[in-house]
């Protein structure tokens, strides 16, 4: 069984239609949402897509052999820096909505992971609201943290400050794991949004661990996308100031996240994973997405994660299934 933890939603084009008349007027015109059917969602699952090269969600994700996938919305389209926040809550709650129903239509087959309406000029108190109904109302089992809301137009306070404790608060009391995961990124930042994601989620990691976030809350589970970042790679820089500082070891501390795979190369994964331990690591692809592409060297899909992880012949039979499906199943209660 594969239970693929990083997925974004494949949205009819009519939700962008929308999304883009709601930049267009602000939100002047008011938000009534777009009439999108049942068929049209059940459509755009089975259309081959020119930025998945030209394959469909489905047909990516069955030659996978993915049994399950976790979706949250295509996170450079979420705007949260947009202006009036009310637009940015506008097309959250929609977004959400196209996840539940896509889950509805294709029974067993996705798990929705929620966006929040991250709109700086909102407190993180009324982000939360947006939470507990996808959790309590449409059976989400997650939820996306951008840790960037201004998408790189500001500096926003980081994950181990008490600006984010609401939302920490949220989660414990709902018991469902954040997906670190960054959105756009807009001028003055100097990087594409891609490249804003692997800086963000080291950001994040450092804050997160110089902080009193997981003594404050011990049970918040959070996973980080994309491998952590340059977090593994980089975790010899953090080592000596861990013993520096006495009390428990940075490795001990990076062992308290989760990891998701999502890296498109084998050398990437086997580091990942010896230095954050098998235990750690949740089976994540973001299958169609960045790396639907097909490798010229070998014929495979950049995100055909599944097949570098039986690549690496050091990893028991245990260890594979603990990344395919055993660490997402008891840590999302699936």
């Amino acid at each position: 069984m594969i239970i693929d933890v990083h997925g974004h939603v494949t949205a009819p084009n009519e939700l962008y239609a929308w999304k883009a008349n709601l930049l267009s007027h602000r939100g002047a015109h008011g938000g009534k949402a777009p009439a999108i059917s049942d068929d049209r969602i059940r459509e755009v699952h089975h259309e081959p897509h020119p930025s998945f090269g030209n394959v469909s969600h489905l047909d990516h994700i069955d030659g996978a052999g993915v049994d399950v996938q976790l979706i949250s919305p295509r996170p450079y389209q979420m705007m949260h820096s947009e202006q009036p926040a009310k637009i940015v809550r506008w097309f959250t709650e929609e977004t959400n909505n196209i996840i539940h129903r896509t889950g509805e239509l294709f029974d067993g087959r996705f798990r929705g992971v929620a966006g929040l309406p991250q709109s700086p000029d909102l407190k993180p108190e009324e982000w939360v609201g947006e939470l507990r109904r996808t959790v309590t109302e449409l059976g989400f089992v997650g939820a996306l943290l951008n840790p960037d809301p201004h998408e790189g137009a500001a500096v926003p306070p980081a994950l181990g400050d008490r600006y984010w404790y609401p939302v920490y608060e949220a989660l414990c009391e709902l018991d469902v794991p954040a997906l670190i995961h960054a959105a756009g990124c807009r001028p003055p930042a100097r990087e594409p949004y891609s490249l804003h994601f692997i800086q963000e989620e080291t950001v994040a990691i450092w804050s997160l661990l110089s902080s009193d976030v997981l003594k404050d809350f011990p049970d918040l589970k959070i996973v980080v996308s994309h491998g952590g970042g340059a977090v593994p790679y980089q975790v010899g820089r953090f080592l000596p100031s861990g013993v520096r500082a006495g009390g428990t070891p940075y490795l001990d501390k990076l062992r308290r996240l989760w990891f998701d795979t999502c890296l498109y190369t084998q050398e990437a994964i086997e580091l990942l994973v010896k230095v954050v331990g098998v235990e750690r690591c949740l089976f994540g692809t973001e299958k169609p997405g960045t790396g639907s592409q097909r490798n010229q060297e070998n014929g495979r899909w950049f995100d055909d994660i599944h097949l570098l992880v039986r690549d690496i012949d050091w990893f028991t039979e245990d260890d594979r299934e603990a990344i395919f499906h055993k660490n997402a199943a008891a840590l999302f209660r699936l």
